[in-house]
């Protein structure tokens, strides 16, 4: 029983050893800076997201901020959804650039990039991400 005992402390030690290496391992922490976002209106329905940060993991960062100001831009208009069309991302001397193409419109448009704008809206507000 002893024995059992001793196996069973071994384990949780290797265990949370494990787990402490996972938690506080190499990880950077994921501190953005959000520096704005600039709007065009393209065509009718077509707009141009410029957003700009700081502090960006990798390109998808900067993608998720555009799609942010896209899903806020559509819901200002009236417009319960938005279609990505593309997203070019930029680094150069830490500071990170998105330039960006989305269509809004009242219903849910045909393609694979769609995004449900109020749903899209929320999660970027509980994320703290800033949109338009």
């Amino acid at each position: 029983m002893r024995q059992m005992a001793v196996i069973t402390l071994v384990a949780l030690m290797c265990a949370g050893a494990v787990s402490g290496c996972e938690a506080g391992g190499d990880v950077s922490r994921f501190a953005p800076d959000y520096q704005g976002v600039e709007t065009r209106l393209l065509d009718g329905d077509l707009v141009n997201f410029h957003v700009q940060m700081t502090g960006a993991r990798t390109a998808d960062d900067v993608d998720r901020y555009a799609e942010c100001a896209a899903a806020q831009y559509a819901l200002i208009r009236g417009y319960g959804f938005a279609r990505h069309l593309r997203t070019n991302v930029d680094e150069e001397g830490g500071i990170w650039r998105g330039d960006a193409v989305y269509t809004i419109s009242p219903a849910l448009p045909r393609g694979l990039k769609t995004i449900d704008a109020e749903v899209v809206a929320a999660d970027c507000a509980e994320n703290g991400i800033p949109m338009v």
